[in-house]
């Protein structure tokens, strides 16, 4: 395969300030679950709170599983997190008739347990409002002037929305495994499969999302671009050039969409659409295999706005604050800063 869905994604915002470390500890990535609904207060469906230090999430929700004494396909939990980070996330676990062992014995290594509450359902997968996050960059090798440029360029205009590299799996497992089911192989194990097609489409929307960048358009909106909502799933084609979108544009309100590939074709017309019937075309296999697998064709928004954005620059770390909205990625936003790898 000729692109490398993440370092072959050019830099939007007028290329790095320099480099730097992160992850040196866990307690340098932190990250906040926002979930996107209020707990009743009562069910059968008990909610925990925990922060995690060094853990796996699925490894995590067993544990719950077998403290529980539930299958674990009774535990839920929102999205995966990082292993090398410090996470608060949270879990369900489902009792029937409300009756679970006393919390106080619940003893996992590198979890500590936060908060309870009860609640009338399970958590689903991607039941997220967002994340915070605080990250401490260190061994920081940047200009200090430059730096603070693409900060507030960050702040004024947002990132791209690239998928990150774990979203690939380690040297592109996932996409390999992808690659060699959609090439004819065996149908990976359920675990497997679910990886295998987020990163077959993110590869599409990736591949997509660095050709506009290059065009330089991937902040604008043409007559025939699928337009997104900012933080909603809400999307509209864009009919004519005005300036009451030109003005939502520039002020983060909407965004420019790409591909999440599937079945159909791409709900815009002009360019926009045919370029990204020839990007599907480009990487066929991935594209074929989606639509074979029976995936319909979504929308993401080619742009993210960075939420309360703020930093401190103190000699060689940096540290930054800020909200991102479900199913975005930190490290979309520190590639436009510093080389972190």
């Amino acid at each position: 395969m000729d692109f490398d869905p993440w370092r072959d994604l050019p830099a939007a915002l007028g290329g790095i300030a320099g480099r730097g470390r992160i992850r040196a500890r866990d307690e340098d990535f932190i990250v906040e679950e926002e979930l996107s609904f209020a707990l009743t207060g009562a069910g059968e469906h008990l909610f925990m709170k925990v922060r995690e230090t060094g853990c796996n999430t699925d490894w995590v929700a067993g544990q719950l599983a077998r403290w529980g004494g539930r299958p674990r396909n009774d535990v839920g939990y929102a999205g995966l997190k990082d292993r090398h980070a410090v996470t608060e996330q949270w879990f369900s676990v489902r009792f029937p008739g409300g009756r679970h062992p006393d919390p106080a014995g619940l003893a996992i290594p590198g979890v500590e347990l936060l908060e309870i509450v009860p609640h009338n359902r399970k958590l689903k997968r991607g039941a997220l409002q967002g994340n915070r996050f605080r990250l401490r960059v260190t061994a920081l090798d940047a200009d200090a002037a430059l730096l603070e440029a693409r900060l507030q360029e960050v702040q004024r205009r947002g990132v791209p929305n690239a998928f990150g590299p774990q979203r690939f799996g380690r040297e592109s497992g996932n996409l390999q495994i992808a690659a060699r089911w959609f090439a004819g192989g065996p149908e990976p194990p359920r675990a497997e499969r679910g990886y295998a097609l987020s990163a077959a489409r993110s590869l599409i929307f990736n591949a997509v999302l660095a050709t506009r960048i290059e065009a330089g358009d991937w902040e604008q909106a043409a007559p025939g671009d699928v337009v997104g909502l900012d933080g909603r799933g809400s999307w509209f084609i864009a009919e004519t050039d005005d300036a009451a979108l030109a003005g939502r544009l520039a002020s983060l309100d909407v965004h420019p969409t790409g591909p999440m590939w599937g079945r159909g074709e791409p709900p815009g017309h002009g360019p926009a659409a045919a370029l990204e019937r020839d990007v599907a075309a480009r990487f066929s296999v991935f594209a074929d295999g989606l639509v074979a697998a029976g995936l319909e064709q979504e929308r993401r928004a080619l742009r993210l706005r960075v939420r309360d954005l703020a930093w401190a620059l103190q000699g060689d770390v940096l540290e930054l604050s800020f909200g991102l909205p479900a199913g975005a990625y930190a490290t979309a936003v520190l590639r436009e800063l510093l080389d972190t790898d």
